[in-house]
């Protein structure tokens, strides 16, 4: 149960501080950032706010700095929630992207073209196995054929 509020928070915040940063924050070195996710901790006293932020590296460190002074502004704006406590926001650079684009470029790299040399192929041994079946039985037919006195379940 607490995990589903918590996952409906995060989603709520996400959508808000995105709104937020996007028509009220008027700092320029935020710029427009992405807001990707945002993750409450259970007692839902601290809020990491995933930020994609788009940008040369000195860009990034500067929106990120934009980010955090414009961070109490973003609580108190949240304070229009029903909630109890609004949680203080830390926002976090989400390298997600950069992080999968750089796994792609690895494995781009260290596999050949033609697929690996080494690797057997496995095809020909797989057709080989299903076709030798047909000496085997299914296992439908393995009973000898028992004969059933059929009386009237009397012995004699």
């Amino acid at each position: 149960m607490a995990n589903r509020r918590i996952e409906r928070l995060n989603e709520q915040l996400r959508r808000e501080i995105s709104d937020i940063l996007r028509r009220d924050v008027r700092d320029p070195r935020v710029g427009i950032p992405t807001v990707t996710r945002v993750e409450v901790t259970p007692d839902f006293w601290v809020a990491q706010v995933f930020v994609r932020l788009v940008g040369a590296d000195d860009e990034k460190k500067e929106a990120v700095a934009g980010l955090e002074a414009a961070a109490p502004f973003v609580r108190r704006a949240l304070g229009g929630l029903r909630m109890r406590r609004v949680p203080e926001i830390r926002f976090v650079p989400d390298t997600t992207l950069e992080h999968a684009t750089r796994i792609e470029e690895l494995l781009r790299d260290n596999t050949p073209a033609a697929g690996w040399a080494d690797e057997p192929d496995d095809t020909e041994d797989e057709d080989e196995d299903e076709g030798g079946d047909e000496d085997e039985d299914d296992g439908d037919d393995d009973h000898e054929d028992v004969n059933v006195d059929e009386g009237d379940g009397e012995d004699e």
